[in-house]
């Protein structure tokens, strides 16, 4: 049963390992006054793809598996992440998915962030567990931000007092979106996107069965805007995902039709151009946007295949060269 699976238990080894390979991986880790390590993914290293794979892989709670390879997709841009669970739930909703607000005001120093991990499933800070029906338990932890600084003390005791850990076994991992690490690890939410969109328009979670996605990565862009378009360009104009699901071909057949982006009266600008659009204000921005470009559903009740959305390699083109 899902209920005693530790997502904070099974990502420890991963969490080891990328503090472990720092030097290799190009990445550096430094401890806190209180005995947290904060891993610089892409600060002042210049990271790699491979520390944003496994990065991505601790983002999903080690329940996901994540690889990297040339394919023929996106013809012009063709190294590409792909993300497999067997468990997208728990990996994606209760790991992976930025949803803990972790922002600070000290007079005019601003710190803003959104946690992502299986840090989230220790706070419970967000109205998803609930629908989740999940929470978890242990006695160390991780979160990821998409930050360019260091959290300040006043983050890094609201991280430990609402998880209950000790600060000593806690571990931050900064990725900024420009980064090679950061460009990884967020396009590597394209089958969470999916998982997300999914449970926005209120298809019961329990049925599904397993998940797999694969989207292109963007090149290192020279400023967060630019690099928080091509990210998520990647997903939605360039993003694929399967999903298999246990319901009948009607629902199947529905599913399909709802989980593209192109669904959305915001599709077919770059993002951030449909962000500036908005004066940078992200909650304005149309909630079914976010979801993969194409969406095949297959329902294990009878093996009907449903495929919908489409790769839109002109719009991957135009933000990647931006």
């Amino acid at each position: 049963m899902t209920e005693k699976i530790s997502i904070n238990k099974v990502v420890k080894p991963l969490v080891e390992k990328l503090i472990e390979t720092a030097d290799q991986l190009n990445i550096g880790v430094h401890i806190s006054e209180g005995g947290a390590k904060i891993v610089d993914a892409g600060i002042n290293y210049s990271g790699c793809l491979e520390s944003g794979r496994l990065i991505t892989e601790i983002c999903m709670g080690g329940l996901g598996r994540v690889s990297l390879s040339m394919t023929s997709n996106t013809p012009n841009w063709p190294l590409s992440i792909h993300v497999h669970s067997t468990n997208p739930v728990l990996s994606c909703l209760a790991s992976q998915y930025a949803g803990w607000n972790l922002s600070f005001v000290k007079e005019e120093d601003n710190f803003n962030a959104l946690g992502s991990g299986p840090c989230r499933a220790l706070a419970l800070k967000e109205d998803l567990f609930k629908d989740l029906d999940y929470s978890d338990k242990f006695y160390s932890t991780v979160v990821v931000l998409e930050v360019d600084r260091n959290p300040p003390q006043e983050i890094i005791d609201k991280i430990v007092n609402d998880c209950g850990v000790s600060e000593k076994n806690l571990t931050i991992i900064l990725t900024p979106t420009k980064s090679l690490s950061g460009c990884v690890q967020v396009v590597g939410r394209v089958l969470e996107v999916g998982m997300h969109k999914l449970h926005e328009i209120g298809f019961p979670l329990d049925k599904v069965v397993d998940g797999f996605g694969s989207a292109p990565i963007p090149p290192p862009a020279p400023d967060f805007l630019i690099g928080m378009g091509r990210t998520n360009d990647a997903i939605l104009y360039g993003g694929l995902v399967h999903l298999f699901v246990d319901v009948d071909d009607d629902e199947a057949y529905e599913l399909a039709k709802r989980l593209p982006s192109s669904t959305s009266s915001d599709y077919g600008k770059p993002f951030a151009d449909v962000f500036k659009e908005y004066k940078y204000d992200f909650y304005k921005i149309d909630k079914l946007l976010f979801s993969p470009a194409k969406v095949i559903v297959t329902t294990i009740k009878t093996g009907k295949t449903f495929t919908e959305g489409l790769i839109d390699l002109e719009l991957v083109d135009k933000s990647f060269n931006k």
